[in-house]
């Protein structure tokens, strides 16, 4: 039988203090419901319900593809009126099946696959739900026994001052037989301090009625946190950048500090990469075998090769090739692709730039919209102007091109293999294979005569 989720992601989040949805906010470069979407995928599930409100219900298909679901239904709560009705307008949006039904709060970016996984093999009767033992005072709803079995759960501000010294706690997390959770859903009733229909009641519902409802323990609190403002979300935040980091460190990446290294999720190193304090990498990066990135280092959208030692620089959305050294200060941008063993150095910019194997520009320069051939060494200073002021032009300098110190090459320009430009010169018009040029504007020096 399949196994089909609702994700209750409705809730206002008004102690966030913001004016963006609580399940928007990003932990670790994701919006917090991304990561419990991407849960459910790496636990197999395919067919997922969401039910949000306001500006999450816009962004629902992007987070679903980039979690890697093909479709998520979406529907809006609306007014919200508690769990329980919103798992019964979610219900009321999915053909009727006959198998489990995962449910889930959409502020439990820790969950992860494998505690999904348990819930659902647990459930062999109505329901399993995970439980926690937590720290008081909580605001989790509480698990309340007869004896050793489950007999309910009362929610925090329904509790007696008796039921809220109970340490056992409600995740938030629930697997149910379809047909007997609709049933249930259908005689909710809203007889509490919140005149709300609550979830919850379903279990004293299936308990009345002799069914089995199994709890399932979780192994840690952590990995059931709820987030609820911004205090929460940086403890959140932090727990899961440490299981990140972990997680590359036991697969061969040193990271040398990983309180001060922030990674995202689907992110790849190969073996023998060393990361290095204050480095922050994200945006499905690559990183090739033995290269070392930071300290102060940050990366996004980055393909970074073999053997490459990159420090106190900015990589985004450009390619990095074997052997080469980039920084510190350095920042390569906008789909530039810097060739095998090249040099970019000292608070040099490179914008949607090609640099060919064994360039060099080691000191304050400007490269944007050029193409560099292979071996061409660019002078401390060095400017591509790019702009007219209306339109961006282009700079396309040939291989074993010397430019010297404080040019400034005046786009759209070419400079022939082998010419060479001296210290300040401003370059208008192309200057030809093997040739000098000198001045403002540049002017060719006479050509020596072979003797």
């Amino acid at each position: 039988m399949s196994t089909r989720a609702i994700v209750l992601a409705a809730g206002k989040g008004t102690r966030m203090k913001s004016a963006r949805s609580k399940m928007l906010h990003e932990l670790c470069g994701r919006p917090m419901l991304w990561h419990v979407l991407r849960a459910l995928h790496d636990a197999g599930i395919t067919d997922v319900t969401v039910v949000s409100s306001g500006d999450v219900t816009n962004q629902i298909g992007e987070l679903a593809a980039s979690a890697g679901h093909l479709t998520v239904r979406s529907v809006v709560q609306e007014p919200q009126l508690g769990t329980g009705h919103a798992v019964g307008m979610a219900l009321g949006e999915m053909p009727a099946g006959e198998g489990t039904i995962v449910v889930l709060n959409g502020d439990m970016p820790l969950v992860d696959s494998a505690l999904v996984r348990d819930v659902i093999d647990a459930c062999a009767g109505a329901l399993a739900l995970v439980t926690v033992r937590m720290d008081l005072p909580s605001s989790f709803g509480r698990i309340v026994r007869d004896g050793s079995q489950l007999s309910r759960i009362v929610e925090a501000r329904d509790a007696t001052e008796g039921e809220l010294a109970i340490d056992e706690m409600n995740a938030g997390l629930y697997a149910y037989d379809e047909p007997k959770l609709r049933a249930a859903i259908a005689e909710l009733r809203n007889e509490n301090a919140q005149a709300e229909y609550y979830l919850t009641d379903t279990i004293a519902h299936f308990v009345r009625r002799g069914e089995r409802v199994a709890p399932v323990p979780a192994p840690e609190p952590a990995s059931v946190l709820g987030v609820n403002d911004r205090i929460e979300l940086a403890a959140a935040s932090a727990l899961l950048n440490r299981r990140l980091c972990q997680h590359h460190m036991r697969a061969g990446v040193t990271i040398v500090d990983p309180a001060t290294t922030y990674l995202e999720p689907d992110l790849e190193f190969a073996s023998d990469v060393t990361i290095l304090p204050n480095t922050t990498i994200g945006r499905g990066s690559r990183i090739g075998a033995h290269s070392e990135i930071g300290p102060n280092a940050r990366l996004s959208g980055a393909v970074v090769g073999e053997h490459v030692v990159l420090a106190d620089s900015v990589v985004v959305d450009s390619e990095i090739g074997d052997f080469s050294i980039v920084g510190p200060w350095a920042h390569v941008r906008a789909d530039s692709h810097v060739g095998t063993g090249a040099r970019i150095g000292n608070f040099v910019e490179v914008k949607k730039s090609h640099l060919s194997p064994g360039v060099k520009a080691g000191h304050l320069s400007y490269l944007g919209d050029s193409t560099i051939g292979p071996r061409s060494n660019i002078g401390a200073g060095t400017i591509t102007c790019n702009f007219d002021g209306e339109a961006k032009h282009v700079t396309t300098i040939g291989a074993d091109v010397f430019v010297g110190s404080n040019s400034s090459l005046v786009a759209p320009v070419t400079l022939g293999d082998g010419s060479a430009t001296g210290a300040g010169t401003v370059v208008i018009r192309d200057v030809a294979p093997g040739e000098r040029v000198v001045g403002n504007p540049g002017r060719p020096l006479p050509r020596k005569e072979a003797t």
